[in-house]
């Protein structure tokens, strides 16, 4: 297969599936998928077509083969993180989860995406005290509503001490 038909095909899918198609989408994906194992973009499209479908587990080798090769944009890459975390997360998997999306906030840590759904998968886990600490410290940094805004500090010092005693 030549790169302008795989870029064709490629296109035709990802219209599809924006335009509500997902899955014609998904039949040229695995196509391309199939014949071009290592292409790390048609990995990765294809793990997004099957979270669309609600196709969780189908979605996790493609997330996995997307993110264990190189050349995929960072933009990509960061959804992919976020993608393969919430996927592990639904199917109960919540270690992979919490390790997926640590791994997530390491690379893009400004990403405040990956650490809302970080504190989802420490939740899970049982590492309730980290969670809401994340959970507050993403408020205090994102809230542009202005009763938390006023108290942005105040919140920052609570996450660092959840018990109260900072003040």
């Amino acid at each position: 297969m030549g790169a302008p038909e795989r870029d064709r095909e490629l296109a035709e899918a990802v219209r599809l599936r924006e335009q509500g198609s997902a899955e014609d989408a998904r039949r040229i994906l695995l196509r391309l998928a199939e014949r071009l194992p290592d292409d790390v973009e048609i990995a990765y499209q294809a793990a997004w077509v099957h979270d669309v479908l609600g196709l969780e587990a189908e979605a996790v080798p493609y997330y996995e083969r997307a993110l264990a090769g190189d050349g995929l944009p960072d933009s990509d890459r960061c959804d992919a993180l976020l993608g393969l975390g919430s996927t592990y997360r639904v199917l109960g998997r919540y270690e992979d989860a919490e390790r997926t999306l640590r791994r997530g906030t390491e690379e893009f840590p400004a990403h405040g995406g990956l650490r809302a759904f970080l504190a989802m998968a420490l939740f899970n886990t049982g590492s309730h005290e980290e969670s809401v600490r994340l959970l507050l410290e993403l408020l205090a940094a994102t809230s542009e509503d202005p009763s938390v805004r006023r108290f942005r500090r105040a919140i920052d010092a609570y996450a660092k001490d959840l018990t109260g005693t900072v003040g």
